[in-house]
Formats: C-alpha cells, structure tokens, sequence
C-alpha cells in the first residue's frame, strides 16, 4: 500500500465515481481504476460495490476511508515538519563545551543565532574537553566546542580563533613584581591548577613543559573542576595559576590578581562534529553563523 494509492482511494470514495477522481488527480481512468484494483487485490477486500454506473463504499470502504483520511493527514503534516526543519522554522540543535568556551565565548554566539532562528531550540551542557569529545563521539550532541585539539578518529575538528593564558597571582604574592619568571620561581610557589582532562589544564601543562617543567615539579596544593573556583581560590592569595584571561580579565580590572610575565601563547578553541554524521541544516546555519563556511567540520 502506497501514499499514491491512499490517496486514489480517498478520491474516488470521496466522488463516489473513477472519472471525476482521475481528472481531480491528473491521472488516467485506467490509472485510478488499477490502483482501486491493486488495493483491494492485495489484501482481498472489496472497497466499493459497482451499481450501474456509479460506485458505492462497502462497508469495509467506510472504515478505510478514515484510516486513509489520517494517514494522509499524518503525511501531510511530516512533509510540513520536513519543509521546516529545512528552513530552519523548526528544529533543534545540541550542543556542548568546555567551561571557558561555554561560560565566556559561546553564550553571545548562542544569542545571535537564536535571534535569527527563534524557531530551532538551542541547549548547551559543559563539561571539561575530554567529557565534551565523549559526547560528541557518541553523538549525544551535535557539536562540541574545546579549549584545545582532540585526537580522536571518530571526531572532525576544525579550529576556531580561541583565547590567550595568563599566569596571575593575588597583588601580595612574591611572583606579583617580578618582570620575569625563571623554572626555579615557577617551581618555588603553589599552585592552584584545573583539573586533569581539561583544555585549560593541557595547556598550561604544555606551556610548562616548555619551560622544563612538568606537574609533578611543582607543589599543586588545589585541583579544581571550575575556572570561576580556581579563580576564586588564587585571589585569596599564596598560590599561582594558568587560566584564560576571558577568566581572569574581571579580576585584572578589579586588582584582585595581577598578572605576570610570562610567554603563554595563544591557543585556538576547537568545533568538534562526528565524522560519520551528515551535518542538518540548523548545524550548517550555526557553523556559518560563528565564521566557518561549509556544514562539515
């Protein structure tokens, strides 16, 4: 049983007479006549009785009718969501991100969007690099944003202008006027770090090492799993830290930290998709809308 064939069938009963229904539908009398054949000899029922003629339901063909009527309607309203989705007056779009890109970068980016397609509903989880790839890589999302390359075969990454670290310090900490930092001052402080898996802690792990450093050199008195808690902790003073200065730029401005001199490059943030899926038309529209062009990333 086909659409087509529903919607014959619904013509004719509705006309009670073949001619009229073909010439509704554009179709052959003997087009629409087979059809009504097909149906009615495939699941061995008569759907209409032939008096003269004209035609009548059977019993059977009344109780059709309505089923055929909401299958059709039920179609009807699939293609109306299809037409939608495609033009972005419905939808949905999840997406996930490590804290810095979730809390500082995003948000604006998310507001944006949804100003021009109020119709797709947005939602956001975060979580550090790591649980943000995992999502992604098991398609519980649509997109991943990070704070630092993923290697991953499952994932497709592309790069996106990110953020700059900075090492900062409360103002009465003994780094706070130096103009320049050596392996041995790194070494001689505490330090207040993110934890393991996140984008924020491989890079400042990486800006060490550059130095000659690695964790275990140094005296990690806290781990933390928020930049807003390590923030907070280093203002109460005695330790040091590495986070992004969209993080620290408010206790900067407020003299709460102060920040040191210290090479930090800048990283990029990364757009993490599944390879393997074929991107909808919402996770186009928002790759473009932040810069990127093309629906695969």
């Amino acid at each position: 049983m086909t659409l087509d064939q529903l919607r014959i069938f619904v013509a004719v009963a509705e006309r009670e007479h073949v001619t009229q229904a073909a010439a509704a539908l554009n179709l052959t009398q003997s087009a629409t006549s087979a059809a009504i054949a097909a149906l009615e000899e495939r699941h061995a029922v008569r759907l209409f009785d032939r008096v003269g003629r004209r035609i009548a339901l059977t019993e059977a063909g009344r109780l059709m009718l309505g089923e055929a009527r909401a299958v059709l309607a039920r179609a009807a309203q699939a293609e109306r969501l299809l037409a939608d989705l495609a033009g972005l007056r419905r939808g949905a779009l999840h997406l996930a991100a490590s804290q810095t890109v979730a809390s500082y970068w995003l948000p604006p980016r998310m507001q944006a969007f949804q100003r021009l397609h109020p119709g797709i509903d947005l939602t956001l989880v975060v979580g550090n690099t790591d649980a943000v790839a995992r999502r992604v890589a098991s398609a519980e999302v649509d997109l991943g944003f990070v704070e630092g390359p993923v290697a991953d075969p499952a994932l497709a990454s592309t790069p996106l202008p990110g953020d700059e670290l900075a090492l900062a310090v409360a103002p009465g900490h003994a780094m706070a006027g130096m103009t320049a930092m050596t392996a041995a001052d790194l070494a001689a402080t505490r330090w207040v770090l993110r934890e393991l898996g996140s984008g924020t802690r491989a890079a400042s792990d990486a800006a060490l090492a550059r130095h000659g450093l690695a964790t275990a050199d140094l005296t990690v008195t806290l781990e933390l799993p928020s930049n807003e808690a390590v923030r907070s902790a280093v203002e109460a003073g005695g330790a040091a830290t590495i986070l992004s200065t969209l993080v620290l730029a408010p206790s900067f401005a407020a003299g709460r930290l102060v920040r040191v001199p210290f090479d930090l490059p800048a990283r990029d943030f990364h757009l993490l998709r599944h390879a393997a899926r074929h991107p909808s038309p919402a996770e186009r529209r928002f790759v473009a809308s932040i810069g990127l062009t093309g629906g695969h990333a």
